[in-house]
């Protein structure tokens, strides 16, 4: 791939993939979990966030390609069959991210213009998600710039307002310290909720083939992007827990919007609530472009039915790709709820992450000339230890969740062990062709139009 990013390019699509649905709807359900100390979760989150973009920043110098976890996890072990499972789950939570932005699309923000069933909304809501993919990763990703702008003046929005009125001496900062009955079990389940709300910086490795000086730029761009996130995000949780009464927060699916009305502004409540849907919607979008691409290219290697690597003639963009994620996106929409499919994201992610850490220690047996950043020993340890802590049972995640991450991962076995069948053969994963490039393949398949795909929460 060409090399076109530098830093200051890069940390703008960082920033742009970690900003998203989490916050705008999901910080209700996490006041819910914890109470008014609504900054605590976000911090925990923020801190598990930093020690796993440590890894991935020493792993992108080890590996400067566009494969991401995948990639880092087959170089460590060289168990295919691993391989493959983590390259699923990245698919899955592209998945379970979308089902969490499309179930809350019918929720409180569009009640402010109309009231409507959210299957309805959220079907017609994905087939034109759906529609814009098919269109092309350009004009997709053209779209989703100027979204993520507006989610930006959303999220300024919310500073500014609500900022201003508690330096005023609006609402109540005594809820800071109050933190549920249940205590580290709910700052536990919180955690994991709030954890939805800073993912997305982890795809921002497949860039690494298009940045310049990528050893030295990389780490940069994804520390300053996760930090200037981070504590957008604990201000925000700051803001809302001192203007908006947790039970009141936990209520709503649309918390930011009982913030912005609580600062006692003449803010037009409809424009806000229209800036809220646009963000989530930007966010389903993002991540059925990412698990597209990934279909396509597993696909394309036949270790999944080689049916999803077929792309649209001109378009050239994965249409069994992006219409079997968007079909299984509408039946979570339907089987789950906002918190449980937040949740199961979380959880794939967590699985990976952990994956990741470990590679990164395991790795370090290959020494790399040059190698540019590298975490303290104790930084993927504790990365590793605290990802797989916060996917067990003891984050207090409901079960409902690991039995819906169980039977999707069964999902992808079943699709493996389809394509073996009809390969007739045992083919290993090449994690280099999970990010096909968009200029595309010139002799036999044609390739899908991407230059690589990034979730966002």
């Amino acid at each position: 791939m060409r090399r076109v990013l530098g830093y200051r390019l890069l940390l703008v699509l960082i920033v742009g993939d970690i900003l998203g649905a989490g916050i705008y709807t999901l910080s209700g359900v996490v006041a819910g979990e914890i109470g008014g100390a609504l900054w605590l979760p976000f911090l925990v989150a923020f801190v598990l966030a930093a020690l796993t973009a440590c890894s991935y920043a020493e792993l992108v110098g080890r590996y400067p390609q566009a494969a991401g976890a995948a990639l880092y996890v087959q170089q460590a072990v060289k168990i295919p069959l691993l391989t493959f499972m983590v390259a699923f789950a990245v698919v899955l939570s592209g998945i379970t991210s979308a089902a969490t932005a499309s179930r809350a699309i019918g929720g409180d923000y569009l009640e402010e213009f109309v009231t409507l069933p959210v299957a309805l909304v959220a079907a017609v809501f994905l087939l034109v998600v759906l529609a814009v993919n098919l269109w092309g990763v350009k004009q997709s990703l053209t779209i989703n710039l100027v979204l993520t702008g507006v989610e930006v003046v959303g999220l300024l929005t919310v500073l500014g307002l609500g900022g201003t009125a508690v330096l005023t001496g609006v609402g109540d900062l005594g809820r800071l310290g109050e933190i549920d009955a249940d205590g580290l079990f709910a700052i536990f389940g919180a955690t994991a909720l709030a954890f939805y709300a800073l993912i997305g910086f982890e795809d921002s490795v497949n860039l690494a083939e298009e940045t310049r000086e990528p050893r030295k730029v990389f780490p940069k761009a994804l520390f300053t992007g996760l930090g200037l996130t981070g504590v957008v995000y604990l201000l925000i949780a700051v803001i809302s827990s001192t203007l908006v009464a947790a039970e009141d927060l936990a209520q709503s699916d649309g918390p930011l919007l009982l913030v912005v009305e609580a600062a006692g502004f003449d803010y037009p409540s409809q424009l806000f609530a229209l800036i809220s849907l646009v963000a989530v919607s930007n966010t389903a979008l993002i991540n059925l472009i990412m698990a597209s691409r990934l279909l396509y290219g597993m696909g394309r290697q036949r270790v999944i039915p080689g049916v999803f690597a077929r792309v649209l003639p001109g378009r050239r963009t994965p249409w069994v790709g992006a219409a079997v994620a968007t079909a299984a996106t509408y039946v979570l929409v339907l089987t789950g709820e906002l918190d449980g499919l937040a949740d199961t994201t979380v959880l794939f992610l967590l699985l990976v992450f952990t994956s990741v850490n470990v590679s990164c220690l395991v790795s370090r047996r290959d020494r790399v000339p040059g190698q540019g950043f590298r975490a303290p020993t104790a930084v993927p340890v504790l990365g590793a230890v605290a990802s797989a802590f916060f996917a067990s049972p003891f984050a207090d995640r409901d079960a409902d969740v690991y039995v819906r991450a169980g039977i999707l991962l069964l999902v992808g076995l079943a699709l493996a062990g389809v394509a073996r069948l009809l390969r007739g053969d045992t083919a290993v994963l090449d994690v280099a062709e999970l990010s096909a490039d968009a200029e595309g393949d010139e002799a036999g398949v044609g390739s899908a139009d991407t230059r690589g795909s990034r979730p966002r929460a």
